[in-house]
């Protein structure tokens, strides 16, 4: 009988809280703006929506290349075998850095954002919009970063370790869930905060 990873359980019951954090904070939300909806009428005009757009896409994006590193890593592969841009036989590390460049522009792009924002007089206590726009967007962008930390240390540990094993295979597969958990809650903001009208 196979038994079920004890290490990815942990991860998954874990991204079970992480996600009853989240429903809280999309509470938030849509509770500030039934209580107070003229605060919606001048406040997501603010928003750059074609820049979020590409700022989202390059978070998406980062998901794919996650998942080819989690590919390598199932293959006990941690090193490309080929050239640089022979993309085919690169190894989870390539795959990692990629995703770690890609979340890296994504929490850069929500600092200028920000930066921009609060140039036109949008911050945090400016009032509830701007609350919970920061709020939800400012603990995801945590989030994100701590996946960047995640993939500094995976990326750490497939290059000190002698032999690349199942250890190792399943650090990269548990950061993999959640990097994707991250961009899939992103998603969601994204349509809430930026789309829905």
């Amino acid at each position: 009988m196979n038994r079920p990873n004890v290490v990815s359980v942990g991860v998954i019951v874990w991204l079970s809280s992480e996600l009853m954090f989240f429903a809280g904070l999309f509470a938030m939300y849509f509770t500030i703006r039934a209580v107070a909806p003229q605060m919606w009428e001048t406040g997501p005009t603010l928003l750059n929506i074609p820049f979020s757009s590409v700022n989202t896409a390059i978070l998406v994006v980062s998901s794919l290349w996650c998942q080819f590193g989690v590919f390598a890593a199932e293959r006990f592969q941690p090193r490309r075998t080929g050239g640089l841009l022979d993309f085919k036989r690169w190894g989870m590390i390539e795959w990692f850095v990629l995703t770690y460049i890609f979340g890296a522009i994504f929490v850069a792009g929500q600092v200028l954002e920000y930066a921009e924002l609060i140039h036109k007089g949008l911050s945090i206590s400016t009032n509830g919009y701007g609350s919970v726009f920061y709020l939800t967007t400012g603990f995801h962008g945590l989030h994100v970063v701590g996946g960047l930390i995640a993939f500094l240390m995976v990326i750490g540990r497939a290059f000190a370790a002698r032999r690349f094993g199942h250890a190792e295979a399943t650090s990269a597969i548990v950061v993999s869930y959640y990097w994707h958990f991250v961009d899939v809650v992103w998603i969601g903001l994204f349509a809430v905060i930026y789309i829905l009208k």
